[in-house]
């Protein structure tokens, strides 16, 4: 049995960013600014709530966890999120670090291209042209260090099935048939096709559809011949296909299914169709307890912005997040 470790560890310990808000509040009113501008620039309460301010109005969209996932799986682009993770940096700092790891870009591009992503998906921000990751993005870097291979794991700029396939495979295996009902049918084969090739999902051993089990019927009431009786020895309670009975007895294939539809009309034996199922390899269980996470973090964020719009606002006003928002 795989045991993979989960990635939540430190977020979880964080709690709700509602809860850290109480936190605040409960402090902000000991606190005795000199002015009211001491309060605006200093106070972590104002700076919070602000953030949370501004990702109410970008998770509130349909498409934004789809948006999130592209802008997060570029090697460059989490390159600089880790960056900024640690401290402040402008520009020109950025562009050394990413020179410095072999990469060479304009500032022009650095913004358009990497920075301004992030910042659109409430990821960073900027202040005195100093870009660093907002608590929300904090939360997110953090997550992303469990797998760092996610942007070549992944393809960019998709409408991110396979993001929505790998954490759907986290409760259990599936067949074709059921990957249907988490993605379009038409996209099956090809994410199918991309996971398996990068190997975060894998199908069943069993490639074979028609496998054969013991019957109840007492087999002391028949009478066997030596291969026969190998056969059936051979049939596991789960259930065995044709070619590894052929291998585990070291009849061919022919002589395999002469027997068994011998043993058939004894009625020792019988069929039972059994599809094709894919699922998790370890890395891509791992990746998709990531993803959960992520998306996680994204609820906990919208529930918690929506409070603080909620101090401000009728509640009858404010709408709920999309359905389409959060992958299922």
């Amino acid at each position: 049995m795989i045991t993979v470790l989960s990635p939540a560890g430190k977020t979880e310990n964080k709690g709700n960013l509602h809860e850290s808000l109480r936190s605040l509040d409960a402090k902000c009113g000991d606190c005795s600014p000199i002015t009211p501008l001491e309060c605006i620039t200093t106070c972590r309460v104002y700076k919070l709530k602000n953030e949370l301010r501004y990702l109410w109005e970008a998770i509130d969209n349909p498409n934004y966890m789809t948006e999130l996932f592209n802008v997060l799986k570029n090697q460059t682009r989490l390159h600089i999120l880790q960056t900024i993770a640690s401290g402040k940096h402008s520009v020109s700092q950025l562009q050394q670090r990413l020179k410095n790891a072999g990469h060479s870009h304009s500032q022009d591009n650095i913004i358009r291209e990497y920075l301004r992503p992030l910042m659109a998906v409430g990821i960073a921000t900027v202040s005195r042209e100093e870009y660093y990751t907002t608590t929300f993005g904090s939360r997110l870097t953090e997550q992303l260090g469990w797998f760092p291979q996610l942007a070549d794991k992944l393809p960019g700029r998709s409408e991110c099935f396979e993001e929505a396939l790998l954490q759907s495979l986290l409760s259990e295996p599936k067949t074709f048939e059921q990957v249907e009902e988490v993605i379009p049918p038409k996209t099956v084969s090809r994410t199918l096709k991309r996971l398996r090739s990068v190997r975060l999902i894998k199908a069943s051993k069993e490639r074979a559809y028609i496998f054969f089990f013991k019957s109840k019927r007492d087999p002391n009431k028949e009478t066997f011949t030596a291969s026969e009786q190998r056969i059936y020895d051979a049939i596991s309670p789960e259930g065995t296909s044709a070619g590894k009975l052929s291998k585990e007895t070291g009849l061919c294939m022919r002589r395999t299914y002469k027997y068994l539809r011998a043993l058939k009309g004894k009625k020792l034996v019988f069929t039972r169709q059994t599809p094709m199922t894919y699922g998790l390899t370890c890395k891509g269980q791992k990746l998709a307890l990531v993803l959960k996470n992520l998306q996680q973090i994204v609820e906990d964020t919208w529930n918690s912005s929506q409070r603080v719009m909620q101090e401000s606002a009728p509640v009858n006003e404010l709408g709920g997040l999309s359905n389409n928002a959060i992958l299922s």
